[in-house]
């Protein structure tokens, strides 16, 4: 699920993200987005949602934790009717159910860690967290460039005191393959450079075979639209597939250092 749909295909789209991934028997969810609709699109595609082993949440915001509830509802749905289904592990950051506003408007995740630990078996982990042999959750991303992740985004509740957010949630996954590695972002608030320079550590790799998912780069500086553009162009990737929170005119700068490809719900990918 994604902000956008492909011509001709059937599903639905809201300015949200949400990726069903599987690798060999694991199935995993990463991101919810804002409400069921992830779930009707699964559900067209033929994707059984009640055999998911892992759900995985980028980052606290509404965007991408909200489907969470839905979700829970289809879960205890399916045991109320004694129907067979799995209850997946559900990994994220430490951070990212605290309270979050904008302009004094709730902007996080419905669910407290007391509610969500009735309904799943959480992991909350700062580094990297292997999901599988060749899928990890990379936790707490360092922030390494001058140009990301400089200006805070609302407010987020720590120890009853809220302070300037600067998305320190914000996460990302990679997948190993024979060729390279493949970045699976949610939003990239840590700044899709950051993201990619720690998954090439983390999994021990500098080869990129593909990006895929929101860039942040929603009207941005001039100075982090450059610097983006600089380091795509060193990096090289074989193509990106930019979507969600990533406008057109960031798309068509980007074109200039990598190859773009459309993204949109009901898009189907295979890596080797």
């Amino acid at each position: 699920m994604d902000n956008n749909t492909f011509i001709d295909r059937y599903f639905y789209s809201e300015p949200g993200l949400s990726f069903y991934i599987e690798d060999r028997n694991n199935k995993i969810l990463f991101d919810t987005g804002y409400s069921n609709i992830f779930i009707e699109n699964a559900r067209k595609m033929g994707i059984d949602l009640q055999d998911l082993d892992y759900l995985v949440i980028s980052h606290g915001h509404l965007d991408h934790t909200w489907g969470i509830v839905p979700l829970i509802r289809l879960y205890t749905e399916a045991r109320l009717e004694k129907r067979p289904h799995k209850i997946p592990e559900f990994v994220l950051h430490p951070k990212a159910l605290n309270s979050r506003v904008m302009d004094d408007t709730e902007i996080g995740c419905m669910l407290n860690p007391d509610k969500l630990r009735k309904h799943f078996d959480v992991k909350y982990t700062k580094v990297p967290y292997w999901l599988t042999e060749n899928l990890v959750f990379m936790g707490e991303i360092p922030r390494k460039f001058d140009f990301e992740n400089t200006e805070p985004l609302g407010k987020i509740e720590t120890s009853g005191i809220y302070e300037n957010d600067y998305l320190i949630d914000d996460s990302a996954l990679a997948y190993k393959t024979s060729r390279g590695i493949v970045i699976i972002t949610g939003c990239s608030h840590s700044g899709i450079c950051n993201i990619t320079e720690y998954a090439k550590e983390v999994c021990n790799d500098s080869r990129i075979i593909d990006i895929v998912g929101g860039f942040h780069l929603q009207n941005p500086s001039k100075k982090q639209l450059k610097g983006t553009v600089e380091y795509m162009m060193k990096l090289n990737p074989k193509e990106t597939h930019a979507c969600h929170c990533t406008d057109l005119y960031s798309k068509i700068e980007l074109s200039k250092a990598v190859r773009i490809k459309e993204v949109g719900a009901g898009l189907q990918l295979i890596y080797e």
